[in-house]
C-alpha cells in the first residue's frame, strides 16, 4: 500500500476518533484535527473586557422639568412661532397629514420647531328616545389633534405654503393655523388642581 495513502487514511481516522471523544475528553492531540474552542463557557470567558474597571457616572434621579422654548417676534418680513393644527376623527388621515406638512416644511426650507400630539378630545353623541325624558349614548367620537410648530416663516413663502396645504388637505380634516401663546404651551400639560392646591399651600 502505498505510504502517503497510509498518513492520509491515518489522519482521517485520527479526525473522527477526537470528533466522537471530544464530548468525553479533549486530549491535546485532536486540536491540530479540530477547530473547536474547547473554552468556551470557562471563566477566562470575560478576558479583554475592559467597561466594568471605569467609575460609573453619576445618574440624574431628579429629571428636569421641561421649560418653554422662547416665543419667536414676529417681523416686518417675517411672522413668529405659528401652530399648524390638524384634527380630525380618523387618527391615521391626521397622522399622515401632519407628517405631510412637515414633510414640506422641511423641504421648502421652513423651520420647524416642534411637532407633537395633543390629547385626544372625547364627544359622547346622546340620543333621545321618542317616548319619555331618558338619553341613551348612541356614538362615542373621538378627534385627533397633532400640532406642527413653526418658526420664523416668511411673509412672501406663507401665501404658497397655505395654497398647497388647503390643495391636498384631506376629507375629514380641519386645519388651523394659529399663533403660539404662552396658554397653548400649557394646554399640552394635564392640569393637576390637588398638587398646586398643596404647593400653594406650603407657599404660604
Amino acid at each position: 500500500m502505498n505510504p502517503a495513502f497510509r498518513k492520509l487514511q491515518a489522519s482521517v481516522l485520527n479526525q473522527a476518533l477526537c470528533r466522537v471523544t471530544a464530548s468525553v475528553r479533549s486530549p491535546v492531540w485532536c486540536t491540530a484535527f479540530t477547530n473547536e474552542r474547547q473554552y468556551r463557557g470557562a471563566p477566562t470567558q470575560g478576558i479583554g473586557r475592559w467597561r466594568h474597571l471605569l467609575p460609573k457616572q453619576e445618574v440624574k434621579k431628579k429629571r428636569d422639568r421641561v421649560q418653554m422654548k422662547p416665543i419667536a417676534a414676529a417681523t416686518p418680513t417675517a411672522y413668529g412661532t405659528l401652530n399648524v393644527t390638524v384634527s380630525g376623527y380618523d387618527m391615521t388621515v391626521v397622522e399622515h397629514y401632519s407628517q405631510y406638512i412637515h414633510n414640506l416644511c422641511n423641504r421648502l426650507g421652513i423651520e420647524v420647531t416642534e411637532s407633537y400630539a395633543l390629547q385626544t378630545k372625547t364627544t359622547e353623541v346622546m340620543l333621545m328616545q321618542e317616548q319619555g325624558t331618558k338619553t341613551i349614548v348612541d356614538t362615542i367620537l373621538k378627534t385627533h389633534l397633532r400640532v406642527v410648530q413653526l418658526n420664523s416663516l416668511s411673509a412672501a413663502l406663507c401665501p404658497i405654503l397655505m395654497e398647497v396645504l388647503l390643495k391636498n388637505q384631506p376629507e375629514g380634516v380641519q386645519l388651523s393655523v394659529t399663533e403660539h401663546t404662552e396658554a397653548e404651551y400649557l394646554a399640552r400639560f394635564k392640569a393637576r388642581p390637588e398638587l398646586e392646591g398643596l404647593m400653594a399651600q406650603m407657599g404660604q
